[in-house]
């Protein structure tokens, strides 16, 4: 099941740091079938403050997602971001293909007895 790395980030200056960390974080996922599905998008704000801009990576798989974040490759550039740019990272499961929310909402119903 597809898994995604999601992290909402606040940049606020650009510097070499930085931009080392772009150019190098592509090698770091390649191993892992990591791909960029968002990148650094200000979001358009529906609902809520949301200060700050997305990346969403996709990953085969949950365990993908983790060997990629705790990799050595990854870990060595990690800091050029966290120096500069305060914000969230989380990990989690995508739904399995033909996933139906009303369904789920059935099982939540009757576990719930309502």
């Amino acid at each position: 099941m597809t898994a995604y790395a999601i992290a909402h980030i606040r940049p606020e200056t650009m510097n070499d740091e930085i931009l080392r960390y772009i150019e190098e974080i592509q090698a770091t996922m390649d191993p892992f079938g990591g791909e960029f599905l968002v990148h650094g998008t200000t979001p358009e704000v529906m609902e809520g403050p949301f200060p700050g801009a997305v990346v969403l990576i996709g990953f085969p798989d949950v365990e993908s997602a983790r060997a990629w974040y705790a990799s050595p490759a990854y870990q060595e550039i990690l800091p050029l971001r966290t120096r500069h740019i305060p914000g969230e990272v989380v990990l989690l499961d995508g739904v399995a293909p033909g996933y139906d929310a009303a369904k789920t909402a059935a099982a939540l119903r009757e576990a719930a007895g309502l």
